[in-house]
């Protein structure tokens, strides 16, 4: 699609100004978060990464539940759900909690959390109200965190090899998606999003290599797991490295219900990539600010 058709579209996708939703839709689970409020204490303290690996040490045991993103028809807003999270919603979760810590004392509040979901779920940092705003594909997630200096991907220089990945899955599957059945002109909107993904450069350390690189890799990294797709390499899953006393680095994510079915410290991580046929390798971030 040309540029300013593009634009055009996402605002015309975009929600009244004045359009709000109440809070009790953008933020869930304000229980776990006072919880986590309390123990937050002794994290404040460490640095950046392992701080994100405490809490989401912490958020273990928490149900899986998908599609938590998809709270409105048509507003798209920062929302937090603590009382049930998937893959993507967890590491993010873990990481602003942990960037409010740096906070004073005062600011530890949901507002805050959402500040920080909102400072990197979307797209150069703002949304727009627009469900286009928001940053669907990891691999892009990955580009525009790292352009504005908030992580480091360190895939390349851990040695990544340059993919093809085509990404189509929301356009191919929009029935599965809240906003996409409820708004029809996203969806030309999201074809276009999914051909600049799929037209920048991505970068994956397949999984035969990742053992021999495991002790890079720090407690609290972000580990996108990717996947062999028609066509390609596509990112499928994502979590959080997570190194126990023993030195071993284990994968710490929000396990589906035909696995775990809640956030767990799975096994050794090359381990965990071998178990499954259809894992190709890793991306790897690391928390920087």
């Amino acid at each position: 699609m040309h540029r300013l058709a593009c634009v055009f579209l996402t605002l015309l996708c975009a929600p009244l100004a004045n359009a709000a939703l109440p809070f009790d839709t953008v933020f869930k689970g304000r229980e776990r978060f006072d919880e986590l409020v309390s123990k937050a204490e002794s994290w404040k303290s460490l640095p950046l990464g392992e701080r994100t690996a405490a809490v989401g040490h912490a958020l273990c045991g928490t149900p899986y539940k998908g599609f938590t993103l998809e709270i409105d028809d048509h507003t798209e807003a920062p929302s937090v759900n603590l009382g049930g999270l998937d893959c993507w919603t967890f590491f993010e979760s873990s990481l602003a909690f942990s960037r409010m810590l740096a906070e004073p004392r005062e600011n530890w509040t949901p507002e805050t959390m959402l500040k920080y979901i909102e400072l990197d779920r979307y797209r150069d940092g703002t949304c727009t109200g627009s469900y286009l705003s928001r940053l669907h594909y990891l691999e892009e997630w990955f580009s525009d965190n790292d352009k504005r200096s908030l992580i480091k991907d360190l895939t390349r220089q851990l040695g990544g090899v340059r993919v093809v990945h085509p990404a189509s899955e929301m356009t191919i599957n929009w029935r599965t998606y809240r906003y996409l059945r409820a708004t029809p002109p996203l969806r030309e909107g999201i074809r276009s999003m999914e051909a600049q993904v799929s037209a920048a450069p991505m970068y994956h350390i397949p999984k035969a290599q990742v053992a021999a690189i495991e002790s890079k890799i720090q407690s609290g990294d972000i580990i996108g797991i990717t996947t062999r797709d028609p066509g390609g390499i596509g990112t499928s899953h994502v979590g959080l490295a997570f190194r126990t006393p023993d030195g071993v680095l284990h994968f710490m994510h929000a396990s589906a219900p035909r696995n775990y079915g809640k956030v767990v410290v799975d096994s050794r991580l090359s381990t965990y990539l071998a178990r499954f046929r259809t894992n190709a390798g890793i991306m790897v971030a690391r928390p920087i600010k």
